[in-house]
């Protein structure tokens, strides 16, 4: 057993540890049930039930959320249109966001594929001193999607 104020008590009958605990008016809580002998501690336990959630919410403070933005283009993009949403993602790896980037097609744009390669490609180069590319192009239905993250060392200005 483990006193109030933290010093070795030895090994206590848990009657007389309750009897000890009582008296202090603090509570008797088993910190070790595994031990041989199990280790039990007199302490309050609200109290170190309060520190135990300040310091889960400190380390989730401390904690970075990785947020994915989006941006959608279309296999035939307008230059100044391109160069607007290529800003965008260039905005949003600079704050320190992932960016998936989606090509919708339409009609019998989902017969040219390559249009949309060679679009996700010119993305990637122009944007590479801002972000990587962490998931390759690839094809699900009638959107396109690579996942751009930011370069590291380059985020949250």
């Amino acid at each position: 057993m483990i006193g109030p104020s933290g010093e070795q008590v030895g090994v206590v009958r848990t009657d007389d540890a309750r009897k000890v605990a009582y008296e202090a008016n603090l509570d008797l809580v088993e910190v070790a049930p595994n031990a041989k002998p199990p280790v039990a501690k007199i302490m309050d336990y609200g109290k170190y039930k309060y520190e135990q959630a300040q310091k889960a919410r400190e380390s989730r403070k401390n904690q970075q959320q990785t947020v994915v933005k989006e941006q959608k283009f279309r296999p035939k993009i307008d230059d100044h249109d391109y160069e607007t949403k290529k800003n965008n993602v260039i905005r949003f790896l600079e704050k320190g966001n992932k960016v998936k980037v989606t090509i919708m097609f339409r009609g019998r744009e989902q017969s040219r594929p390559e249009l949309g390669f060679r679009l996700l490609d010119r993305l990637a180069e122009e944007i590479a001193e801002f972000g990587v590319v962490e998931n390759k192009p690839k094809q699900d239905g009638r959107n396109m999607t690579m996942v751009v993250g930011p370069v590291r060392g380059k985020g949250k200005k």
